[in-house]
This record gives C-alpha cells, sequence and structure tokens, in this order.
C-alpha cells in the first residue's frame, strides 16, 4: 500500500484536520471602521481573532450575552424627500443605478439601506408646498374626487421603483406634513389645526394614498399620523395635539384602515424626546391603542433614555427613531460620534426598530426647500452635483449599522463600559454585531468576550467600529 508517511512527519490529511480544527478555533470577525481623526471612513480591517485563552488588554471588557434578547430590527435607513428624488432623477440613468445599488443593495460593497421614509404630499425639502388634493380656494372636496399623487409621480415614485428593483424588501414608512388646506382652520399650508368636521375624509385620503401607492407596485409599511405635532413651525406642517391625535385614530384612522382591510401601521407621535407623555397619554385610551403598532421620535429637544419610559408604560407597543438632521456644512468629527452614541447605539438600545437619518441626499446649495419655514441648510446623507456624489456622516452612520444588522435581527445584552457606548445584535443566520464607540479623550483598548472566548481590541478617541462575526 502506498503510504504518506515519513519519519519524522505528520500524515498529509493529519496535518489539515490540525490546520482546520486550529481554524474552527479561531472564530474570525470583521472589522469596519470609521476613524475621523485618521479619515478612515468605513473601511475594511484586517480580521481579529477569538481566542480560548482569557486576554489581559485591560479593565474595559465588553460582554455578549445572546440569551437575553429584546427587540426585533426592522431596518436603518433615511427619508426619500423630494428633492432627494429630484436630485436623483438628474443623474444619468447608468450613474444612478450604480449609486442606488451601492445605497440599497446587500452585496459586496454596498451599504444595505434596509428602510425608507417618505413624506405624504410634501415635505419642508420639497420645491413647493402641495398635498394630494389641492383644489381652488373656497372649494371642498369631501369625496376626494381629486385626489392625486401629483409632483410625486414625476420622481418619488419612480426613484422608488427603482430602488425596490434594487432591494424589493425595503420597508417604507409615509409621514403627512400637511393635510390639504381646505381641511384646516386657517387654510394654509403652515401651521393650523385639522378641522373635527374633516377628520373622517382625511382617514379616507390616508386610506387612498395606500391604495394609490399599492397601485404602483409601493407598499406602505407604516404610517405617521402628523411629522412634528407640536411644530407648526414648518412649511408644511400642522398642529396636532395628542388630545387630538388620539380621537382621530380612534374614531377616524383606526376605523378606516379596518374597514379598508388595510395592514399599514398606524404610529402616533413622531415628535422630539422631550414629549414622552404625548404617546402615553394616546396609549393609556384602550379604544385607541388597539388601532395603534407604536410611537416615533426624534431627538431635537430632550435625551434618547426617555423613549425607555415609553415602553415601560406600554412594553406591547413598538418605537421607532424616524428623523435627525445633521446641519451643513457637517463635520465628521462632531456629527459621527454623536449620531452614533445617540441614535444607532441610543436608539436601538432603548426598544427602536428602526433608525433614520434626515434626508437621503441634497445638492451642493442644499435646495430645493419650501419658503416660510424649508430647511435651508440640511445636509443630505449624499451630497449629488449631476453625476459626482460626495458621501457626507449619515452615509458612513448609517452604514455601520444598515450593512451588517439585516431586517430581522434582534438586538442583544452587551454590558456597557465607561466611554465606551456600544449595542449588539443577533441576525437571523446567527450572526453577531457589535457596534461600538470610543467617546474617551484618548485611545482605548478593551476586550471583547462572546460565549467564553476573548479577544483584544482598541479604538481611537471618536472612532466608531461594527464587528461582525
Amino acid at each position: 500500500m502506498f503510504s504518506v508517511y515519513k519519519k519524522g512527519c505528520l500524515p498529509v490529511f493529519s496535518l489539515l484536520l490540525a490546520l482546520g480544527a486550529h481554524a474552527q478555533h479561531k472564530q474570525s470577525i470583521s472589522v469596519w471602521l470609521t476613524d475621523p481623526a485618521t479619515a478612515v471612513y468605513f473601511q475594511q480591517q484586517p480580521e481579529q481573532y477569538f481566542a480560548a485563552k482569557r486576554d489581559t488588554a485591560g479593565k474595559f471588557y465588553i460582554l455578549i450575552n445572546e440569551a437575553k434578547q429584546y427587540q426585533t430590527i426592522d431596518g436603518f435607513g433615511f427619508t426619500l424627500t423630494g428633492g432627494s428624488a429630484q436630485h436623483l432623477m438628474k443623474m444619468s440613468k447608468e450613474s444612478r443605478h450604480v449609486l442606488l445599488t451601492e445605497l440599497f443593495g446587500t452585496e459586496k460593497n454596498n451599504i444595505g439601506t434596509s428602510y425608507l421614509r417618505i413624506s405624504i404630499g410634501a415635505s419642508d425639502l420639497s420645491d413647493h408646498a402641495f398635498s394630494y388634493d389641492d383644489i381652488p380656494e373656497g372649494q371642498t372636496d369631501t369625496g376626494l374626487v381629486h385626489f392625486n399623487l401629483g409632483p410625486d409621480k414625476k420622481d418619488v415614485i419612480p426613484i422608488l421603483k427603482e430602488i425596490l428593483a434594487v432591494n424589493p424588501k425595503i420597508k417604507i414608512m409615509g409621514s403627512p406634513w400637511s393635510p390639504p388646506v381646505w381641511m384646516k382652520n386657517n387654510k394654509d399650508f403652515r401651521g393650523g389645526n385639522l378641522l373635527p368636521e374633516y377628520y373622517g375624509v382625511y382617514a379616507r385620503y390616508f386610506v387612498k394614498y395606500i391604495l394609490e401607492m399599492r397601485k404602483k407596485g409601493i407598499r406602505i409599511d407604516a404610517v405617521t399620523v402628523q411629522n412634528e405635532p407640536l411644530h407648526p413651525g414648518n412649511n408644511p406642517s400642522l398642529q396636532m395635539l395628542a388630545p387630538d391625535q388620539g380621537n382621530f385614530v380612534k374614531n377616524q384612522l383606526g376605523p378606516a384602515f379596518k374597514k379598508a382591510g388595510i395592514d399599514t401601521k398606524i404610529i402616533i407621535y413622531d415628535h422630539n424626546a422631550d414629549r414622552p407623555d404625548y404617546p402615553i397619554s394616546i396609549l393609556n385610551d384602550p379604544a385607541a391603542k388597539k388601532y395603534i403598532d407604536g410611537s416615533a421620535f426624534h431627538l431635537y429637544g430632550g435625551k434618547i433614555e426617555a423613549l425607555s419610559e415609553v415602553h415601560a408604560a406600554h412594553p406591547d407597543r413598538n418605537l421607532y427613531f424616524t428623523e435627525q438632521w445633521i446641519g451643513a456644512p457637517g463635520s465628521f468629527a462632531g456629527d459621527i460620534p454623536w449620531h452614533v452614541e445617540n441614535l444607532v447605539i441610543g436608539a436601538t438600545r432603548n426598544w427602536c426598530r428602526i433608525v433614520l437619518e434626515w434626508n437621503l441626499a441634497s445638492a451642493p446649495d442644499y435646495k430645493p426647500y419650501t419658503d416660510r419655514g424649508g430647511c435651508s441648510s440640511c445636509l443630505g446623507a449624499i451630497t449629488i452635483d449631476k453625476n459626482k456624489v460626495i458621501r457626507n456622516p449619515a452615509y458612513y452612520i448609517i452604514a455601520h449599522a444598515s450593512k451588517w444588522v439585516r431586517p430581522g435581527s434582534v438586538r442583544i445584552a452587551s454590558n456597557l463600559p465607561a466611554g465606551l457606548p456600544n449595542v449588539a445584535f443577533r441576525r437571523p443566520d446567527g450572526k453577531m454585531v457589535l457596534i461600538i464607540l470610543n467617546k474617551a479623550n484618548q485611545k482605548r483598548s478593551f476586550t471583547l468576550q462572546y460565549k467564553g472566548k476573548m479577544v483584544n481590541m482598541e479604538l481611537n478617541a471618536g472612532a466608531v467600529a461594527t464587528y461582525f462575526w
């Protein structure tokens, strides 16, 4: 019989077995880093490896416990404003496809954006204020016979169709900035209140919107009742106090969805973390609560920890983080750490199922925006100048989560060493993700521990890393 044995040598297959056992023993960890101080932005680093022995990197340990699980994640993404869609439409078809694949694709070097928010009618980053039922002054349209998706048919809807071709599973949330002005007491897109006699008509307006978008091949996963209901200074905008929103959902919107057989989620509030009492007061009414999936938040006021107050009051309802802007011209060193700490880490550690940045795309001059209250300095995740694309802080903030924390992932337990905010997830395929920020003013070493195995890591001050294994 032919033999591979030689005196003093391992058999070949024994050597392969030994190497295989060694590879299994040393589980690899993919590392993606953003370090503004060294101009490194979401770049893959050399792989790290867990070891069975106890490492001694110092006093900072991050312990991952997948046995303790929290909320399921729906996705990470942006708001696709009318302005964002206009900028994308001005690109060549080829350049736009490459960009949309990078943003929404899940393979290779794409960042896997998995959730979008769009405006129902205009937002303040549209080129003018409009609704889907604008008629001459003094007239009404209670039958909604003039309902029309209007300007969105030129840009938002075509872009959404192209995005869905790249990622058919992306989820979409719709949020209104204002009803048609004939439904409001001030007959103006800016501010005012929804007249009670039009509550029923406005509920049917939502239904019609969802059905019309469905005809275009676009499923609306969720709607918020009103963007920033306590800020009537935007153009467009609407003031809607908590009792009014609760009554609208309980008596009109919820029943209208039920009658039409619509399964789109109804989400309340959609404003700052300084008023957790707003959604809690609505959810305290069982007749309204039965129609409500959860509450949405921004962070222009209050602290992100306030969201856990809403969860504690109503743990059977969901939480969503739907908007945070970055002011132009932006600061990689300032914006990335703050947003990662408060949104990617903070919002998810306080029960949010999504984290969205405002907004997807801007032009070099930050137009379009509405007059009398539009945002004139909102920096998009990307800046589009014809076919040229610049990636701004929000792009990297979302990429650190969206590429690896896929929809259906579950947040799992991890401790919080001083100066090292972090959040961990278990993906549907069983893989683990850890996102961590070093908010200390110096480089910090720490030891990551998972199932008794450990690995030493280090991050520069202000750096963010995603670890995937």
